[in-house]
């Protein structure tokens, strides 16, 4: 199993089978604040949904097209992170995060982040990553900022969410900038 050791507390695994009800639990405590920002909260309502899921994400894992990890905060699942959409001819793919309402606050997602981007460049040989948040998303717009990612623009009407349209920010990373950055960001 793919595991990616952040920090002491912090520890990304790769979501299998065994880890359905944990994340079921995770969006149902978590339903009204992820539901905001998150299209697909709406169809996940029983833990067969994350089990009908979980196969295809091992599936893309075996492809070498995307990695959805858990992230575990001192031994507890608090959220998901995840490489999308590998784009391997032309070295790209985006990052995409979640976390619980209780667990935000403590830098677990930035620090996640910073391991990702080490692991996407470095040993993915990966070139550019991409975040897209919503425009008004204020929490999850302040990690690329932190992390010195480059905002490139706007997609006006991005995503339907909720039965609304709204806008999202495009952020990017380039490997020669993370390669000058990472260290000063530690």
């Amino acid at each position: 199993m793919f595991t990616l050791k952040v920090d002491h507390d912090i520890e990304l695994q790769l979501l299998q089978r065994h880890h359905a009800m944990k994340l079921f639990k995770l969006v149902e405590e978590n339903r009204v604040h992820l539901r905001e920002w998150l299209p697909w909260v709406d169809t996940m309502l029983t833990p067969f949904d994350f089990e009908n899921l979980i196969p295809i994400w091992l599936n893309q894992f075996a492809e070498n097209s995307a990695y959805n990890l858990g992230i575990l905060y001192k031994g507890t699942l608090v959220g998901v992170i995840g490489i999308h959409q590998i784009d391997w001819y032309n070295k790209i793919a985006s990052i995409g995060y979640y976390l619980s309402k209780d667990a935000e606050g403590h830098g677990i997602v930035s620090r996640s982040v910073k391991a990702l981007l080490n692991h996407a460049y470095f040993d993915l040989g990966l070139n550019r990553i991409e975040i897209r948040c919503g425009v008004k998303n204020k929490k999850s717009r302040a990690i690329p900022e932190r992390l010195a990612f480059i905002r490139e623009g706007t997609v006006r009407d991005g995503e339907l969410l909720n039965g609304y349209y709204h806008d999202i920010i495009i952020y990017s990373m380039l490997a020669r900038e993370w390669n000058g950055m990472h260290r000063i960001i530690k």
